[in-house]
């Protein structure tokens, strides 16, 4: 539904393959803003506004709605922070209140702590979830389940201590090692006997959770497999959680054609103070990916990203401001209108090739008001969009108030551009591509919101298969002894599960 909210929520959706919306997340901002909107509104009647009641009933309030929305079964309610921060109380106090008004068999407490290993004496202290229950109870609230995250085998010695301490069965007392993959941990969880506890406890039927899928899933990401570097350019890299979800769907597709990716993290101003050796760090990759930014900053390189990537036949993919970088470059080096530019970057650029969206124009407040959330996109039939997606109407999720600027579609479609992707009124640009390079598709849109574990987004299935398809074939030249041109870097086995020899 366009809200902007936490990366967390991009966990559940890969996890459950549920849609989230603006409700399932809920902020101090939020609940504040409203209760002080209420009051203003005369609700209240006049009355003292107070964290106890009028704060917990709106938290309160907000996980009824989520239910109500969702006509759930259960619903899980994630209260985020460390148990004792003063932001956090008011939502403690509310899901301690939850149990009383919708009855105790009806509310599961679900507590995670960590067991520090301490090197000195090779062993994990208890002390830090003793004190962490101990705080909870302060606020009148027992854990039912205890979830121990720890890098090192807890013993049970360890589990009955803990459950001795904090007044729990000593099977609620849940060891939750660090995994290989974070796609294991519902395996583990499930293996550690959690699901069934759960239900028991919250009086549900028991029944066998159908796990085989996500089995066969796990056992592919740990199973051995040929390396892909994919190049990923962006203005925020230090902080990888920044592309959380492009990773992430990189990953999925990897898993489908039964590749390992390996990110390789470029700033993009960096690579633009490197002046012509820029090559020297894309030519090693199988692939580019130029993800969604705001600002100038970081800009050159990211169009030096997508100008190596034409002229050297590299695989590219570009997601939101990786698409407007790449109508830029195409437009000074291939149209020769030197100085295009975004209006966004140079507001007196003679060759605007992405400007500020009509319906932008009058717009003042910046948070929440630009083009937002799912929307409709038209495909061209013959082109890789629809090749990848299979059919001609799609729904993909927006976040920009920069567009195409029409007034330059029909002359870079005259030089190679394919608009293989439109709005429904055909009025906005959603998708591009270059009708003479193998792979180069570039999107207005976010697909990596829609990416799962299990079924990676169409567009970064097929990018990943070209990039697989072009490094075996360098990798075949390599092999014959034929020379090959720049570019070539690690490459996906000709053989299966078999590296080519490098020279």
């Amino acid at each position: 539904d366009g809200a902007e909210t936490d990366l967390d929520l991009g966990h559940y959706e890969r996890f459950t393959d549920e849609p989230s919306y603006q409700a399932n997340n809920v902020t101090t901002g939020q609940v504040y803003a409203s209760v002080i909107g209420k009051e203003r509104r005369g609700e209240y009647l006049g009355g003292t506004i107070q964290v106890i009641p009028h704060i917990t009933n709106e938290i309160k309030e907000r996980m009824h709605a989520v239910a109500r929305r969702s006509d759930a079964d259960v619903v899980i309610v994630e209260v985020g922070g460390t148990v004792g921060d003063i932001e956090g109380e008011p939502f403690l106090e509310a899901i301690r209140q939850m149990r009383k008004d919708v009855g105790r068999t009806n509310v599961l407490y679900l507590h995670v702590t960590l067991l520090p290993f301490i090197g000195a004496t090779k062993e994990l202290k208890t002390k830090p979830t003793q004190h962490s229950v101990k705080e909870l109870l302060r606020v009148g609230i027992q854990p039912d389940v205890i979830l121990c995250r720890s890098d090192y085998p807890m013993t049970d010695e360890l589990r009955e201590k803990i459950a001795l301490f904090c007044n729990i069965e000593a099977r609620a007392v849940v060891p939750m090692l660090t995994a290989e993959t974070i796609y294991e941990v519902p395996l583990i969880l499930e293996e550690a006997g959690l699901g069934e506890f759960m239900v028991q406890e919250l009086g549900l039927p028991s029944r066998e959770p159908q796990m085989q899928e996500w089995r066969a899933l796990v056992e592919k990401i740990k199973h051995p497999r040929p390396e892909l570097t994919i190049g990923l350019v962006g203005k925020y890299v230090e902080l990888h959680d920044a592309y959380l979800s492009v990773a992430e769907a990189l990953r999925h597709a990897g898993w489908y054609h039964d590749v390992d990716i390996h990110i390789k993290w470029i700033n993009s101003e960096a690579l633009n103070e490197m002046g012509e050796r820029y090559t020297e760090v894309l030519e090693a990759l199988d692939g580019i990916v130029v993800p969604g930014g705001f600002g100038h900053r970081g800009i050159e390189g990211k169009v030096k990203a997508a100008n190596y990537a034409r002229r050297m036949n590299k695989p590219y993919l570009g997601l939101c401001l990786g698409m407007q970088v790449a109508v830029i470059e195409f437009a000074r080096n291939v149209l020769g209108l030197s100085g295009a530019n975004s209006t966004e970057f140079d507001p007196q650029t003679p060759y605007p090739v992405i400007d500020l969206m009509t319906t932008q124009r009058q717009v003042a407040d910046k948070g929440g008001t630009m083009r937002l959330g799912n929307w409709v996109c038209c495909l061209t039939p013959g082109t890789k969009a629809y090749q990848a997606y299979g059919e001609a109407i799609v729904f993909e999720r927006h976040r920009h108030r920069y567009e195409f600027n029409n007034e330059y579609r029909k002359r870079m479609e005259t030089h190679g551009v394919v608009v293989s992707g439109r709005s429904a009124d055909n009025s906005l640009v959603e998708i591009i591509e270059l009708a003479d390079h193998p792979w180069f598709v570039a999107t207005q849109f976010h697909p990596e919101f829609k990416s799962r574990p299990n079924r990676p987004h169409p567009l970064f299935r097929d990018f990943i298969g070209a990039s697989v398809r072009l490094a075996q074939e360098a990798d075949a030249k390599i092999a014959q002894g034929a020379s090959v041109g720049a570019g070539v870097g690690t490459r996906v086995a000709v053989e299966a599960g078999e590296m080519a020899s490098r020279g």
